[in-house]
């Protein structure tokens, strides 16, 4: 009996991970926390707010990219966020039954 061999591109497949999250998801939460932290300190330094208003203000640009990457993105088929969104905001789903599409029950 002979042993088969075939080539395999696993190593291609894969877009790597950091911090955790797969391939470059980590780029929009870097930049996030950074405009987080730049947030905070104009509302909190040069505007004069106080601290617990700057900290809940500057937490919302942080928190909304980590929902987004770690929710809707991280091992997540391409696509998911935007149907989890257009689902969320009241898109139609397809079907081939016309009186349950959305938009076509007057017609």
């Amino acid at each position: 009996m002979e042993l088969r061999h075939t080539d395999t591109n696993a190593a291609d497949d894969s877009r790597g991970r950091a911090f955790g999250l797969d391939g470059d998801l980590y780029l929009p939460v870097v930049i996030a926390a950074l405009l987080s932290l730049a947030l905070g300190a104009l509302l909190a330094l040069w505007l004069h707010a106080g601290w617990l208003i700057a900290s809940a203000v500057a937490a919302l640009p942080i928190g909304l990219t980590l929902f987004w990457a770690v929710a809707l993105k991280h091992g997540r088929p391409p696509g998911h966020d935007r149907d989890w969104l257009d689902q969320k905001l009241g898109g139609g789903d397809f079907t081939r039954d016309r009186t349950a599409q959305r938009g076509l029950l007057d017609a």
